[in-house]
């Protein structure tokens, strides 16, 4: 397959937008042993790799090898402590951008094909929020109007590589599970002490006792840096939260917020699930969408539109 490579990004700001994950498998060889852990494969040439790098999410497909001439792919991965069910639709973003760059010469108005490699989303969770240990997310879940077959899907899948979860992906890559128990250490320690000395206490101790410690040997000063703007963004965004959630119930969902839940909430009715099973599939408690649950099962041929003027009717 003719390739146009796509045109590396600017380096981010280590200083404010890098992520330790991002440090540790923009590494070739790092990153090779991550791909064959995730696919079954045995790879042994980092060369293979072709790495560009949007935002902070590693963009990485493979030339040079028969296999994958025949059966190109593109793999984007991202590391993500913070769960949104928005990543599709930024996937989508990403891998528009890397198209376009990849087929930048091509003539699209031609009569032949213009081959580009088949993409394959993975985001590696590690965030604080229980989650299982592998979860689908699809972009078809944020259209306002649900379709059973839509013209337009993406489909993300989501691995937990907390401390415990996908054993066996993180007793194949050994630089992952590493990571995990180095982030866990952070967080341990943050509990108890100041963040800049729980950093730096966790990165001895990992040095000392070989959890990334060639890696964080040669990267200390960056890499406690970033460990610590991390556990700072992670902090702010999780009391955003919490004072978010505790703006809603005070006073209640704006008109946004519930023509979204009232969508989420057709889409499982439409499937004849029941309340507790809608409330567990989208993160809420049964209680708290009870009222928005019985509106919707109870008309189901009124548009979106019609329901959410009944259920801000029934909130006045």
């Amino acid at each position: 397959m003719n390739r146009t490579n796509a045109t590396p990004a600017a380096a981010p700001n280590r200083t404010y937008k890098a992520r330790l994950f991002e440090m540790i498998f923009s590494q070739k060889k790092e990153l090779l042993e991550l791909y064959n852990a995730v696919n079954g494969t045995s790879y042994d040439d980092p060369e293979l790799l072709e790495i560009n790098t949007l935002e902070n999410a590693i963009y990485m497909s493979m030339h040079n090898d028969i296999s994958f001439i025949i059966d190109s792919r593109l793999a984007l991965y991202e590391h993500q402590s913070t769960y949104s069910p928005n990543l599709p639709l930024r996937h989508l973003m990403y891998v528009t951008d890397l198209y376009s760059a990849m087929i930048r010469d091509a003539n699209l108005y031609g009569s032949r094909i213009v081959r580009v490699p088949t993409p394959r989303f993975l985001i590696f969770y590690n965030g604080e929020q229980e989650q299982p240990e592998r979860r689908i997310l699809r972009l078809s879940d944020a259209y306002t109007v649900p379709e059973e077959s839509p013209a337009l899907e993406l489909e993300a899948v989501m691995l937990n590589i907390n401390e415990g979860k996908n054993r066996q992906l993180m007793e194949s890559c050994r630089t992952l599970s590493d990571y995990a128990r180095y982030t866990q250490r952070v967080r341990g320690y943050a509990r108890v002490m100041e963040i800049s000395a729980a950093v730096e206490r966790a990165v001895t101790e990992c040095i000392a006792e070989g959890i990334l410690s060639e890696f964080l040997s040669k990267n200390r000063a960056e890499a406690s840096k970033v460990s610590i703007y991390e556990y700072d963004e992670e902090k702010h965004m999780r009391q955003v939260r919490e004072e978010g959630q505790m703006d809603g119930r005070n006073e209640g969902r704006s008109e946004g917020e519930a023509l979204k839940l009232i969508t989420q909430i057709q889409k499982k009715c439409q499937k004849g699930k029941s309340l507790e099973e809608t409330a567990e599939d989208l993160e809420e408690k049964p209680g708290e969408i009870e009222g928005i649950y019985h509106i919707v099962s109870e008309n189901p041929d009124i548009d979106t539109e019609e329901l959410l003027r009944l259920v801000l009717k029934k909130i006045k």
